[in-house]
């Protein structure tokens, strides 16, 4: 059965992501620190008749990270699909701390650079080389939509948002003609209810749609929701 390895899997895009492709035949390999949430999230896909596997791993610990996609692989023949969707601290980005643009110091920028992008690029180095002997697959990168149009009081998240889309945008130009499909889904919209005034909400299931159409459409390097 092919496969897709879903990295920073939480209850919300990542059980999304997991149910819209597990429906359609798809292995699910699910990536993220918690063991008790994979545990969680693999209970209610295994009783939808998905068939799924937690594996735990911190998405800073870039040879923790390498070593989940490895054990996916081994577990489920390879990884056909890799999509990366890691969230700050408890999944929440109200949870962490944000600065506008001119009180932005250097460490303050660091740790989203880590989660963001280095682990994006991490992830990749792990299943593209597979990927390359096969001529075939797919990795699909989850941003918010501050990585296009930025707003000041996410002055030290907008900047590794933007170079996550830059970084996927040229793979995209890369692996053209490879059979490798690389694309970036920039979400402008708070998910779930609880979202701050002002700010367009929409359901996970809204979205996970768009990622099955660049898996099989093949021929946008973004999409942006809300369109």
């Amino acid at each position: 059965m092919p496969s897709i390895a879903i990295v920073g899997a939480g209850p919300g895009m990542g059980l999304a992501i997991a149910r819209t492709f597990g429906s359609r035949g798809y292995d699910v390999a699910l990536i993220s620190r918690n063991r008790a949430k994979l545990d969680d999230l693999v209970a209610q896909l295994t009783a939808e008749g998905v068939n799924a596997a937690g594996f735990p791993a911190d998405v800073l610990d870039r040879d923790g990270l390498t070593q989940a996609l490895k054990d996916a692989a081994s577990r489920f023949g390879g990884i056909d699909i890799l999509e990366h969707s890691p969230s700050p601290g408890n999944g929440s980005i109200s949870s962490v701390n944000l600065t506008s643009p001119s009180q932005t110091s250097p460490s303050e920028v660091q740790g989203w650079f880590d989660l963001l992008l280095y682990s994006a690029i991490t992830a990749t180095q792990a299943v593209l080389p597979a990927m390359r002997e096969a001529g075939a697959g797919t990795l699909l990168f989850t941003n918010g939509a501050g990585s296009i149009d930025p707003v000041p009081m996410l002055g030290n998240v907008n900047p590794a948002q933007a170079a996550l889309r830059n970084w996927v945008l040229n793979l995209h130009k890369e692996l053209a003609g490879t059979g490798i499909q690389a694309a970036h889904v920039a979400i402008g919209a708070w998910i779930g209810a609880g979202g701050p005034p002002g700010v367009p909400t929409a359901e996970a299931e809204d979205i996970a749609p768009l990622y099955w159409d660049l898996h099989t459409q093949r021929d946008e390097a973004e999409r942006v929701f809300p369109v």
